[in-house]
């Protein structure tokens, strides 16, 4: 199995709390962003204080009560699935604070960090005031939820976006990669990808690879599976019959995603 391919963990944390994913420098290729799932049951608790790192949280199935200890977001969370295709709930906050997570209902919640020493607000991101952005053509279509893109000014480091591809169609196509810190050209960000098909005995390809195929891995991707980008372009291809989502979160030394498509593959686009 590849390296950059991440298997569920189901590890049970505490009292109503399991642990499904938890990527770090220390089990990846990864500097800048580090990643956890938790599965969380009905009144369970999930606390922790960041050091030197920022987190979005993100409510990603079920009802979800947030806090930093001053500002407190009761029973956030839209949706039952991801597959509603409809926007959620996240909350911001900011590095050297703690936070606590309390399922109203049973929920799964993202933690997406990223290295941090500012100090900004702790602040709700409204699934009202997400909107959804359609991309592509012909058999290239997805629909992304931005929760934070790069012109939100609510984060030090973090992007997180959602994207949802339909059977039979590609995504992160044309193969495009933002691993070198060269602006305005292209930006060094490193990447994350959470995947879920519907139904959820599907699977997707993704290949991450760079121009010297150094690194070459295509990956089978099952429901709960992560992907690490560290480098390099990384399509996803959709079978026919299946949905895809994808959660992706994105950290570099600057805070912009420009990328690079691969030259061989650009002139797809119309």
């Amino acid at each position: 199995m590849s390296h950059l391919l991440k298997k569920p963990v189901r590890q049970q944390l505490e009292n109503g709390v399991s642990l499904v994913h938890d990527i770090t420098s220390n089990n990846s290729d990864l500097e800048y962003v580090h990643f956890k799932m938790i599965d969380v049951e009905p009144g369970a608790l999930y606390k922790e204080a960041l050091a030197k790192q920022e987190v979005c949280v993100v409510a990603l199935t079920g009802k979800i009560t947030v806090t930093d200890g001053v500002e407190t977001f009761e029973n956030i969370g839209t949706r039952a699935s991801v597959f509603e295709k409809k926007p959620t709930d996240s909350v911001y906050i900011s590095n050297d604070q703690s936070f606590e997570v309390k399922a109203e209902s049973k929920a799964r919640v993202a933690l997406c960090y990223s290295r941090s020493e500012k100090q900004l607000p702790t602040k709700l991101i409204k699934a009202d005031d997400i909107g959804a952005e359609h991309r592509g053509q012909g058999s290239n279509k997805r629909m992304v939820h931005n929760i934070l893109p790069d012109d939100h000014p609510a984060a030090n480091s973090l992007l997180v976006v959602e994207v949802f591809t339909e059977s039979g169609n590609w995504s992160s196509y044309p193969p495009h990669k933002h691993d070198q810190d060269n602006l305005p050209e292209e930006s060094m960000l490193e990447e994350t990808y959470y995947h879920e098909q519907d139904p959820g005995q599907g699977f997707v390809f993704q290949r991450v690879y760079t121009d010297d195929r150094s690194l070459d891995e295509t990956m089978t991707v099952e429901n709960g599976d992560m992907v690490i980008v560290p480098k390099g372009y990384h399509p996803v291809g959709v079978p026919e019959g299946y949905t895809s989502y994808y959660l992706n979160v994105m950290a570099g030394p600057k805070r912009i995603w420009k990328f690079h498509n691969d030259p061989d593959h650009k002139w797809i686009i119309k």
